[in-house]
């Protein structure tokens, strides 16, 4: 199945240009699902058809669904509360009931990612359109399953589950009940669907497409935008240059927004394959303006990205990651070997990436930017290393 996520700068039309490639491939006879995290039924009101908690049909071919943070976020403090019941017994708290429940900061991005998983483990669709929140959060949002992984692995580390026999031991001599085993077992499932959203995001069949108005603010965005998804290993597919003016009589107060409209496209099709959406004069609403967007389906697979390139050896033997990173400016980037992590920081973005086993016994021997890589030489570490005779 191909995944593709939408994001760009706030405003930009993410949303509509979701629903418009959606209906495009659903018309070509794919069978596809839009998925959209929307407090607000953005989605409905560009698909001329209301959206809602579970996936409905809207169209031939053409599913959509918007989950219910707050339906989820109940059930998953119903979930805890009944695995935790000892725990807040010996505290003395009382339970929250359902009705009084609110979601919190973040549910709503949980929420799209369990979705995300879900629709992608079903077999009903060829295609999968993810209308994210706007680039800053969607970054945020696709670093979430792997930096949460990593919270879980430093805090509960899999390997202290060989001690799940001495707790009962270490229950009686403190005196209290231990709560070690439903605290795994939550943190173990929680590891296997984080796992799974990580493998939508890595999977081949994944890509994204930025939306972004030509002109300066929309070519800032694209490049700090790309950047982040770079540092991410995910592919840009394409950009969807959105309200794109018709050409006009060169003595119009159209002239200054059509010549800053034409540099940034030049560049980006330097960079990018660019698809056009012209301005329709209006917001698009209903079928016949998605229509008249001309949004291009999907026909082909992405290209795929190693990320990062750990195969490379050079002339004097050491061995160079190369790291994508288009875009990247030199005095923005941050490298920092922590024990078996490596720190990767550029242009706001952060990164920690686990070495292979091979790396952890080599030091970091230098560093560089060039042909928008960064490559990374690492060296053997005599003491770790044996030594031949």
């Amino acid at each position: 199945m191909r995944t593709i996520l939408i994001t760009g700068p706030g405003g930009a039309g993410r949303t509509t240009l979701a629903a418009a490639l959606a209906r495009t491939a659903a018309a070509e006879g794919t069978e596809t699902l839009v998925l959209s995290a929307d407090r607000t039924d953005t989605l409905g009101a560009a698909l001329g058809a209301q959206t809602g908690a579970a996936p409905a049909r809207v169209a031939p071919h053409l599913t959509a669904w918007r989950p219910d943070a707050a339906e989820g976020f109940r059930e998953d403090l119903a979930s805890l509360q009944r695995r935790a019941s000892g725990v807040l017994d010996l505290l003395g708290a009382s339970r929250l009931d359902a009705e009084e429940v609110t979601p919190l900061p973040g549910a709503e991005q949980l929420s799209l990612l369990r979705a995300l998983r879900d629709a992608a483990l079903s077999e009903r669709y060829d295609l999968l359109v993810v209308d994210l929140p706007p680039a800053p959060d969607a970054l945020a949002l696709l670093a979430l399953p792997e930096e949460l992984r990593r919270y879980l692995r430093r805090l509960l580390p899999p390997e202290r589950q060989a001690a799940r026999a001495l707790r009962p031991v270490l229950g009686r001599l403190a005196g209290v009940p231990m709560p070690a085993d439903w605290l795994y077992e939550t943190a173990a499932r929680w590891d296997v669907e984080l796992a799974a959203v990580e493998a939508v995001l890595a999977d081949p069949g994944t890509a994204v497409r930025l939306v972004a108005e030509p002109g300066p603010a929309g070519a800032d965005a694209v490049r700090t935008t790309a950047l982040g998804l770079a540092l991410r290993g995910l592919p840009v597919e394409a950009v969807l240059a959105n309200r794109v003016l018709p050409e006009a009589a060169e003595d119009t107060w159209l002239a200054g927004p059509l010549a800053q409209q034409r540099k940034t496209l030049a560049d980006w099709q330097g960079s990018y394959r660019v698809e056009t959406v012209p301005h329709l004069g209006r917001d698009p609403r209903g079928g016949d303006d998605l229509t008249a967007l001309a949004v291009p389906g999907v026909n082909s697979a992405p290209t795929p990205v190693e990320w990062p390139v750990t195969d490379r050896i050079a002339a004097d033997g050491v061995l160079v990651w190369h790291v994508p990173l288009p875009g990247a400016i030199r005095e923005e980037l941050d490298l920092v070997r922590r024990g078996d992590e490596l720190v990767i920081g550029t242009g706001g973005f952060r990164r920690v990436v686990a070495l292979p086993s091979a790396l952890r016994r080599c030091t970091v021997d230098g560093a560089a930017l060039r042909e928008d890589e960064l490559r990374i030489r690492f060296a053997p570490d005599p003491q770790l290393w044996p030594r031949t005779p």
